[in-house]
C-alpha cells in the first residue's frame, strides 16, 4: 500500500460537499436486476456508497461488476430495482435527464482511456468543460492546469496516437476531474498498464479524489488496486455476496 490512503478517515470527514451522513448514502442501488437477451447481468444487486468514500467493487469477469457501475451512473436503465442519486430515482429519469446527470456532477475513467483522437491532450481534458458552454479560453486554461499536476507538461498539444498508455489514462483521468464531479466512476482504469504505471496512476486518482472530495466507484478484478479504497464489496453471479462496513460518521 502506498502513502494514498493516509489521512482517510480526515479527509472523509471534510468531503462530500457538505453532505450529512444524516441525508443518507449519496449513491445507491436496491435489488437491481438487468438481462441482456436470455442472459441475466443482475440479479437483485444492492449497494449503497457515501459521500466522499472510494469504493472497489471487486469479482472476477462476467460478474456483472461493470453492469453494476453502468447502472449507478446512469449508463444502463436496470430491469427493476431503483437507483438513487442524492436521493432522487435515476433510473426513472428520462434520457436527457441523466445525460445532464453524467455531464455535470459525474466523471469517467475507462481501462482504455477512450479519448477522441481528433483532439490534444489539452483539448481531451477540457472537453466536460466546452461541453458545459464555458468559454473556450477559460476551459483550455484549467484543462492546462492539470498538466503539471499529472507531469503532462510536454504532451498537451499531443494526439492521443502519440501517447504512451500511462500518459494516455491521466490524460483521461484529467477530464475526468477537471469538472470538479460529485462522483468519479473508473472501470478497470489500470487494467490496460503495468504495475508499476498503474500503482502511479492510483496514487494520483486517490490524490485528487481526496482533495477534491470526490466520490469514487472503482470497478477492479485487482487486489493492489482495491487496496487503494476505503472499503470493497465483492460481486458474484449477478449479486453483491460480500462488503465491508460503510464508513461510520465520527
Amino acid at each position: 500500500m502506498t502513502a494514498a490512503n493516509a489521512g482517510t478517515a480526515a479527509n472523509a470527514g471534510t468531503a462530500g460537499r457538505g453532505r450529512s451522513e444524516a441525508a443518507g448514502p449519496l449513491l445507491e442501488a436496491r435489488e437491481v436486476t438487468l438481462a441482456f437477451g436470455p442472459t441475466p447481468a443482475l440479479r437483485g444487486a444492492s449497494v449503497t456508497v457515501c459521500a466522499g468514500e472510494i469504493l472497489a467493487v471487486m469479482g472476477p469477469s462476467g460478474s456483472g461488476k461493470s453492469t453494476l457501475l453502468h447502472c449507478l451512473a446512469g449508463i444502463l436503465t436496470p430491469d427493476s430495482g431503483a437507483i438513487l442519486f442524492d436521493g432522487r430515482r435515476v433510473d426513472t429519469m428520462r434520457e436527457n435527464a441523466r445525460s445532464a446527470l453524467r455531464r455535470d456532477r459525474f466523471g469517467f475513467v475507462f481501462q482504455f482511456g477512450q479519448l477522441v483522437g481528433e483532439l490534444s491532450a489539452e483539448e481531451n481534458v477540457a472537453l466536460p468543460l466546452l461541453l458545459r458552454a464555458i468559454p473556450r479560453a477559460e476551459a483550455l486554461a484549467r484543462a492546462r492546469s492539470w498538466f503539471t499536476r499529472l507531469d503532462l507538461d510536454d504532451t498537451r498539444t499531443r494526439r492521443c496516437g502519440e501517447l504512451s498508455g500511462g500518459q494516455a489514462q491521466r490524460v483521461a483521468l484529467a477530464r475526468a476531474l477537471v469538472a470538479r464531479p460529485e462522483i468519479l466512476f473508473a472501470d478497470e482504469p489500470t487494467g490496460a498498464l503495468d504495475s508499476l504505471t498503474g500503482e502511479h496512476v492510483m496514487d494520483l486518482l486517490v490524490a485528487a479524489a481526496r482533495e477534491q472530495g470526490t466520490t469514487v466507484v472503482l470497478v477492479t478484478h485487482e487486489p493492489r488496486v482495491a487496496a487503494y479504497a476505503d472499503r470493497e464489496i465483492i460481486v458474484r453471479d449477478g449479486r453483491v455476496t460480500s462488503s465491508t462496513p460503510a464508513p461510520v460518521a465520527s
